[in-house]
């Protein structure tokens, strides 16, 4: 049964109603028939649903187009369903990331049927899984004129502020190699395990970079995040791999990235599994949207849709209600303070 969605009602009250709707990645369809019939309800937008994404349009013949996107999904519930409303504060999975964003794009849609410039609502699945599923993914390779703009805002949590760009990500395997040998007999074998002391104590003793673009700072990281050795327990292990997860500044090309890590680990086989670019903080562009938001720009340190928009040359923020270090969290939330003031500021600058 579709849930009646009503985007008259206050923020609050829609954010709760969002998140009382479970949509773990990969199970959109609920949520995205909901955003679908509500939009679909309003004259002045044209819907279309690709799989469990809906972008809505208006179509005024306006000279500057922009994207207002946010995704549908959550990660897995930990206890925190259903909604709670306390102390100021909208509590429940995908409060924060991003359901309280979604929200107020929703207002947004439904309470600017004449805006200054025509937009592009993106409501859109799988943002918390594999990139090959994500929504937007999907739209850019299906179609991308869907997403021609000018400009993008992704109602990502950032406080109710400007965070712009996002790091790149590089995730490598580190091999070390050794020898097999019975246990009984270890002395007639290598132990790759041991061996791979002083490839950990690199990382230990790494300084990441700071890299200042447009006035901001991102701060890299590089570190282990898993070691794998051994394929029983009385056999010495001949190999061990240490996974290794780099962020970037946005400065660097995958390529570069890439080199940087290899460089770091001479020697050794270095085996690289994902690498994303980031996305540039292309302030010079948005000057007129963050003057408008009435806040001061921070850099986005992490990875997020922003670099999608880069990658089809559109400009794009992170602009949107909540603390980004509550994503994912038992004990999500989101401030009602936030929720209106990224509503009332977005409003002011569509009209």
């Amino acid at each position: 049964m579709t849930v009646t969605l009503d985007l008259a009602s206050d923020v609050v009250a829609l954010t709760r109603a969002l998140v009382d709707l479970p949509s773990e990645s990969g199970r959109e369809g609920r949520i995205a028939d909901a955003v679908e019939t509500a939009l679909r309800g309003l004259r002045h937008l044209r819907v279309e649903r690709i799989g469990d994404s809906v972008v809505a349009r208006t179509d005024l013949g306006r000279p500057e187009r922009a994207v207002i996107a946010g995704h549908l999904d959550t990660v897995p519930a930990a206890g925190n369903l259903p909604s709670r409303l306390h102390e100021g504060r909208v509590h429940g999975l995908g409060a924060c990331d991003m359901k309280g964003g979604v929200a107020v794009a929703l207002r947004l849609a439904a309470g600017v049927p004449d805006p200054a410039r025509d937009l592009t609502y993106v409501f859109y699945e799988c943002e918390e899984v594999e990139g090959d599923r994500n929504g937007l993914h999907r739209i850019a390779a299906e179609r991308p004129a869907l997403l021609d703009a000018d400009l993008a805002v992704l109602m990502e949590p950032s406080e109710a502020g400007v965070e712009a760009g996002c790091q790149g990500v590089l995730t490598a395997d580190i091999v070390v190699r050794g020898a097999r040998a019975h246990t009984a007999r270890a002395w007639t074998g290598v132990n790759a395990a041991h061996l791979a002391a002083p490839v950990l104590q690199r990382l230990a003793d790494h300084t990441p970079e700071r890299v200042v673009i447009d006035g901001l700072e991102y701060r890299e990281g590089l570190g282990a995040v898993a070691v794998r050795a051994g394929v029983a327990g009385n056999v010495v292990p001949d190999e061990c791999v240490i996974t290794v997860n780099s962020r970037f500044a946005p400065s660097r090309s995958p390529e570069e990235a890439e080199e940087y890590v290899r460089r770091h680990f001479p020697g050794y086989e270095v085996r690289v599994t994902e690498v994303v670019p980031g996305a540039l903080p292309g302030l010079d562009r948005l000057a007129d949207l963050v003057a408008a938001l009435g806040a001061t720009p921070r850099p986005k340190l992490g990875w997020t849709d922003v670099a999608r928009f880069a990658a089809l040359g559109t400009p794009a923020l992170n602009y949107g209600p909540g603390d980004p270090s509550l994503a994912h969290t038992a004990g999500e939330y989101v401030p009602v303070a936030h929720l209106r003031t990224c509503e009332e500021r977005l409003r002011q600058w569509l009209r």
